[in-house]
């Protein structure tokens, strides 16, 4: 490896055949047999480096699973990188000219447009979530009664398009009300169980453009050769297209009826729709806008709640102990407000404040917060991403302590890079030996959590650095919402982050509040999505997996997640917690103050 002064090259691999052909062969198929990114785990652990260059067909195409490399592009180099004409070009027809597929001042002019509307008075407008969340509490409920399995991916779906849409468009798309797949009993999409209407159709194509962007960006620059003679994303996004544009036009229709006589909505009235509608006349660039919001508003939520609820199912005693903590703060029945999820802490009770004996001690070491982190930490919504190196060349610093990476590296200019965020976030050098197990308890002990604090660029779920930066009170508010007090804040936060934790908390919430199991139903699972035999003796999560994730943009259960629920006493015998002789922990604190007051 030739050094530059103190500065080295970043490894490259080398295949057995020329340019490498055989790595790009061997890495696709990987793609559609493999766990998750163990193919690239799998090279940094043979070069025993963190950083590698895989020079497909003799071009460079950097790949990372470092920590401080990581934070190197996202943060304190992110002058040094940029989207890039490559990701542009295969984006192209998808998202156009949105927020994630521009740079600069048309990317800063996007972002300045979106913030208004992820401010903390919106996005904690738990009416909106309660409103869908008990459309979906109802449907699970009725897949209880019945006794018949249920596709709860597809409902994490249709829960988060159809608030996210209100949210946006100021219109109800209903996804809800539409027919739903029979468990295993479907076709099958991109991402999962399709249904064959309106909403199948659209969902088909939206899941589709963002399988094919995937695995372009896998492929590198040289994906047009796989795409000769047929593009293969032009037809999906033509339904997409289609499905957006009648929204857009009716919302300059009515930014022109406004004009000519009727009273203009003040900015709290407006919808996001409305919003972008009054900033330009470009169709185009309001449908491209809109299409990336709803990208991250639905699939962000989606994968979040279905690895939460497959968590809990193969987790009994993390279900039981969440559902205590949610049945404490709200009860059976009580509405969950953005102040009752702050106070369902990951935290340590003592019942000795609760019980005559001090000896009849317990801990409550679960809740929403911390499992949803340790959800996000093991299976984040973003798995991998992609940049580009300005035409300037730069140093990776010193890597992280993985395999000694003391060096810094040199990093050509124009040079695409994929990072890793879910290699990085189960890597058992920066988390611990057990950085692949899901154990919330992480987030509480002091000198577990002590490993994040010092580096707190490690846990990325939603990304990071001043591509998403929002105001410090903002990420004030997430840090108070996710993680305990004594947390230093991170640096910067996507501006819909807020917004994906409560909706995703006020779901969670209504889900433990009606049912106290959930376990997961194989033999409903379609035989193509459950994890290939080979898995049970590699290493790691994929020989203890029950469902096969899979990603496209984001995470997803590969063909769905199909669960049995079961309903709570309560709700089942249609009872509210004291009437079966139950007072919450919290009830009592409150019947002891009133009493105490009114002796006084």
């Amino acid at each position: 490896m030739p050094e530059l002064g103190v500065v080295q090259e970043i490894p490259r691999v080398v295949g057995k055949w020329p340019g490498n052909i055989d790595l790009l062969l061997h890495m696709l198929r990987a793609g559609k047999t493999s766990y998750i990114q163990q193919v690239y785990l799998a090279l940094f652990e043979e070069y025993q480096c963190t950083t590698l260059n895989t020079r497909i067909l003799w071009m460079d195409q950097i790949i990372t699973m470092d920590s401080q490399h990581m934070k190197f592009i996202l943060a304190t180099g992110f002058e040094h990188f940029w989207r890039g004409k490559a990701q542009k070009e295969r984006f192209a027809k998808f998202v156009g000219n949105g927020i994630f597929n521009r740079d600069d001042e048309m990317w800063k002019m996007h972002r300045s447009m979106a913030r208004p509307f992820f401010a903390w008075d919106r996005i904690s407008d738990f009416e909106q979530f309660e409103k869908y969340s008990a459309h979906a509490m109802s449907i699970l409920t009725s897949f209880a009664e019945s006794g018949r399995p249920c596709d709860i991916q597809d409902l994490h779906t249709r829960f988060s398009l159809d608030s996210s849409a209100e949210f946006l468009l100021g219109q109800e798309l209903n996804t809800l009300s539409a027919a739903l797949p029979s468990a295993g009993a479907e076709s099958f999409g991109a991402k999962g169980s399709e249904t064959h209407d309106k909403w199948g159709e659209f969902v088909r194509a939206f899941d589709l453009c963002q399988d094919i962007s995937t695995r372009r960006a896998k492929i590198g620059k040289i994906w047009p050769l796989f795409e000769l003679f047929d593009d293969t994303m032009e037809k999906p996004a033509k339904t997409i297209k289609d499905g957006l544009e009648p929204l857009v036009e009716a919302a300059l229709k009515d930014k022109t009826d406004s004009k000519q006589g009727r009273k203009e909505d003040s900015m709290e009235q407006k919808t996001f729709l409305q919003h972008l509608a009054e900033s330009t006349e470009d169709v185009g660039l309001i449908r491209d806008q809109l299409l990336s919001i709803i990208i991250a508003s639905r699939d962000t939520t989606a994968c979040l709640l279905s690895f939460v609820v497959y968590f809990l199912a193969m987790h009994p005693e993390i279900m039981e102990r969440l559902r205590a903590e949610v049945l404490d703060v709200c009860g059976s029945t009580g509405t969950p407000d953005a102040d009752s999820i702050r106070e369902m802490r990951y935290s340590t009770r003592s019942a000795s404040v609760l019980t005559e004996s001090v000896h009849n001690t317990y801990i409550v070491t679960v809740a929403v917060r911390a499992v949803v982190n340790e959800t996000l930490r093991i299976f984040p919504a973003v798995p991998l991403n992609v940049r580009e190196s300005r035409a300037a060349s730069c140093v990776f610093p010193a890597g992280d302590p993985t395999f000694a990476n003391a060096t810094p590296l040199y990093v050509p200019g124009g040079t695409p890079l994929m990072y890793f965020p879910l290699l990085m976030q189960r890597n058992p050098t920066l988390w611990g030996p057990d950085a692949e197990r899901f154990d919330p308890e992480r987030w509480l002990d002091p000198q577990r959590l002590a490993r994040y604090t010092a580096n707190p660029l490690m846990f990325q779920p939603f990304s990071a650095g001043p591509r998403i930066v929002s105001t410090l009170s903002a990420v004030a508010a997430f840090w108070q919402f996710c993680i305990p007090a004594d947390v230093p804040l991170g640096l910067l936060q996507c501006i819909g982050q807020n917004y994906a934790y409560n909706q995703a908390s006020f779901f969670l919430v209504r889900l433990v509040q009606r049912f106290d199991g959930v376990r997961l139903a194989p033999d409903a699972q379609p035989r193509e999505s459950l994890p290939p035999a080979e898995w049970k003796t590699g290493r790691g999560r994929q020989c203890v997996e029950q469902i096969w994730p899979a990603a496209a943009m984001t995470l997803f259960v590969k063909v769905g997640l199909i669960i049995m629920v079961k309903l709570g006493y309560s709700i089942k015998h249609n009872h509210s917690r004291e009437d079966c002789g139950f007072v919450s922990p919290r009830r009592k604190r409150e019947i002891v103050s009133r009493a105490l007051a009114s002796s006084v």
